[in-house]
């Protein structure tokens, strides 16, 4: 005999939500509102008072350096979305796959695949500038050993390269969280859907690409926005790799890099005060915002349509 479950609000239930509720409107709410507020004011000092209306929006597309910047982060930033999400997605899966299979060493892997994303990624930023120095860097030195000197210059040095260096250290960092998500789902797949693919024919290609890939789409929709969200507020990497000013010649800028250094910075080295620093700010929330609630209405209106 089973009992029924009665779902529904229980006035003590508030006790357990308030705590967690100030947390997230003290913290993150409120900053939130009071930069969108401070946008549409301009002046010296960590609080201006000269109400400007959209002027300092108005800046932000129309004028010169401001427009120039704003752009060159913003498609930075796609770029490095791009990488990452490339990058963190293959391998994360590919990883995934090898550690739920029945080899030797599976659950070893499966543990320090999580590593990395538990390091701070000033360590990991500054950690790497080391190992791609053009002197005494080992990432140089062991293409010397395997006779690929030719492809050697100044990876962190070229605007060429300087952008996927910082996305593929930061897709090694967190491919554990890739891992960690693709594992899991590949876990929930049940085994009888499985042994079917197989008793059908189904070579391990073909169960992979039938099975398990379409098992886990709406896992890949939830690690791409996690992606996203990271790679559109990431300032950390920038700072311990390329410094502040995003180099060499701000050719690995984005929206973090660009908040910070427009707030924070004196004008000499590119700052443009807390104003259109908070403009910078309410753009990039307003874009991660709006893009993520695009992304899980698309995979809503897709899960929809399945059932």
């Amino acid at each position: 005999m089973t009992s029924k479950r009665r779902n529904g609000w229980k006035p003590f239930m508030v006790f357990f939500i308030l705590p967690a509720a100030l947390i997230y409107t003290f913290f993150l709410l409120l900053p939130i509102v009071d930069s969108l507020r401070l946008s549409f004011y301009s002046g010296s000092g960590f609080i201006p008072t000269e109400f400007v209306g959209f002027e300092n929006y108005k800046k932000l597309f129309t004028e010169f350096p401001f427009k120039q910047r704003m752009l060159n982060a913003f498609t930075n930033n796609i770029e490095f979305f791009i990488i990452v999400t490339i990058v963190q997605n293959i391998f994360g899966f590919f990883i995934a796959f090898l550690v739920t299979r029945k080899i030797m060493g599976n659950n070893f892997f499966r543990k320090i695949s999580f590593l990395p994303t538990t390091l701070s990624v000033l360590v990991v930023g500054f950690l790497f500038k080391l190992i791609l120095n053009p002197a005494w860097g080992i990432f140089d030195k062991m293409l010397t050993a395997v006779g690929l000197s030719g492809i050697i210059h100044p990876w962190l040095g070229d605007p060429v390269t300087a952008l996927p260096a910082l996305a593929i250290v930061v897709s090694w960092q967190f491919m554990g969280e890739s891992v960690l998500f693709y594992t899991a789902g590949i876990d929930a797949i049940p085994e009888e859907t499985l042994e079917a693919a197989r008793i059908d024919g189904a070579n391990p290609l073909q169960e992979l690409w039938y099975v398990i890939i379409p098992a886990i789409m709406p896992i890949i929709g939830i690690v791409t926005i996690l992606i996203f969200i990271g790679d559109f507020t990431q300032f950390d990497i920038v700072y311990a790799m390329s410094t502040t000013q995003a180099n060499p010649g701000f050719a690995t800028d984005l929206f973090g890099s660009l908040f910070y250094r427009a707030t924070f910075s004196t004008p000499v080295r590119g700052g443009w005060g807390m104003g259109m620093g908070a403009a910078v700010s309410s753009l990039m929330f307003i874009l991660v915002f709006s893009a993520v609630m695009v992304w899980l209405y698309f995979f809503k209106m897709k899960g929809d349509g399945n059932e």
